[in-house]
């Protein structure tokens, strides 16, 4: 798992370390784009990654999709995928942290190596806002269990990774 703030180089520190596992890893995009700005970036993350991976597309559901045992697979981000479970979840937390915790689960039962980037969203103040506070608490709950089944955990602060857990 590899969690920090916006623009903290999470995503440039994940690739490299899918890269240093595979020549062929594979991206699992999980953002919706509904404007121009959010498909330039987009875009940004296409090309730094060049043609070297395979790209799906799964904003929610993974159970069509096919893995093999050798393959890594990058997650990125638990935060989007988080996002459009709790509004295909109407709100609701607990539907929404189920789900999630299942589309997990289909991954790392596959055997694949996983490797998922988050956000840390919980580190300012309570929101006065009742739909961010449920989304805070479903982020702080999923990325809970994840770094919970996590072998390794890094922060990745100002670009600067932390390694914060290691299963050796």
């Amino acid at each position: 798992m590899v969690t920090g703030g916006q623009r903290s180089g999470k995503s440039v520190f994940a690739e490299n370390m899918a890269l240093d596992r595979s020549p062929h890893p594979t991206y699992l995009a999980t953002a919706r784009v509904f404007d121009d700005e959010m498909r330039k970036r987009v875009k940004i993350h296409q090309k730094r990654r060049g043609g070297h991976w395979r790209n799906i597309e799964a904003p929610l559901s993974i159970e069509a999709l096919e893995f093999s045992q050798d393959e890594v697979v990058l997650v990125d981000c638990l935060t989007f995928w988080a996002t459009n479970w709790l509004f295909d979840k109407n709100e609701n937390i607990d539907e929404a942290l189920n789900a999630l915790k299942n589309q997990i689960e289909l991954l790392t039962d596959s055997g694949v190596t996983l490797i998922i980037v988050t956000n840390e969203i919980g580190l300012g103040g309570i929101s006065p806002n009742s739909l961010q506070r449920k989304f805070a608490d479903l982020q702080g709950m999923i990325n809970q269990y994840v770094s919970s089944i996590a072998d390794e955990v890094y922060m990745v602060v100002s670009g600067i990774p932390l390694k914060i857990k290691s299963i050796s």
